[in-house]
């Protein structure tokens, strides 16, 4: 029988902030019936990666006691106040030899739908070290990376590290093109408030 065509894909949550401006943990807030962090999980499943890796740390313990975590593999990083950067790195340290490319979620950012990360996947093609999504108002996550990457996204440091890897690819990176704004991550209670409207959820 012949193998597979379909790359190995693998999906990243990132999910260790310490919510810091918001002064509790974001991943725990309430969406719908579900935790936002459940509700992203919801999607990461949905998408049907190889492999979910999801990245916690700061509240950690409440996570692993009120999140389903199920069918995800876990990693727990302790540098996470030193910016998103060191959660790709231990997401990276467990991820499986065979993937080829790997998708980064933000696991406060519940606007993404997984036909989002599909589209994305598709876009990417083949070769293209680097896919972003291209939203009406500008670039967004979740992003997608060649295998070939993964050394270079092991030794980014700090929280935007990412897009300044981005400018540095420069017209490498695939532009896939998705309708409608750029979801709103979670930082504030006012970004909290907004993500509730925007999905017609109670505050």
């Amino acid at each position: 029988m012949p193998a597979s065509a379909e790359p190995f894909v693998a999906g990243l949550v990132l999910a260790a902030g310490g919510s810091r401006r918001l002064g509790e943990p974001k991943q725990l807030l309430r969406y719908g019936s579900l935790t936002l962090l459940d509700h992203v999980l919801g999607t990461a499943r949905a998408c049907e990666f190889d492999q979910l890796v999801v990245a916690i740390g700061g509240g950690s313990e409440r996570l692993r006691a009120e999140v389903d975590l199920s069918g995800a593999t876990v990693v727990e990083n302790p540098e996470y106040g030193s910016g998103c950067s060191s959660s790709i790195a231990a997401g990276l340290g467990v991820v499986d030899p065979r993937a080829g490319a790997l998708v980064l979620m933000l696991g406060d950012q519940p606007g993404v739908t997984a036909a989002t990360v599909r589209a994305l996947i598709a876009g990417r093609g083949e070769g293209a070290r680097m896919a972003v999504c291209r939203y009406d108002d500008g670039r967004g996550h979740p992003l997608a990376f060649g295998r070939e990457m993964f050394g270079d996204l092991g030794e980014l440091h700090g929280d935007k590290a990412v897009w300044k890897l981005m400018d540095r690819l420069g017209d490498e990176v695939v532009e896939v093109g998705v309708p409608g704004p750029i979801p709103r991550d979670v930082d504030t209670r006012e970004d909290y408030e907004a993500v509730l409207a925007a999905a017609g959820l109670p505050a």
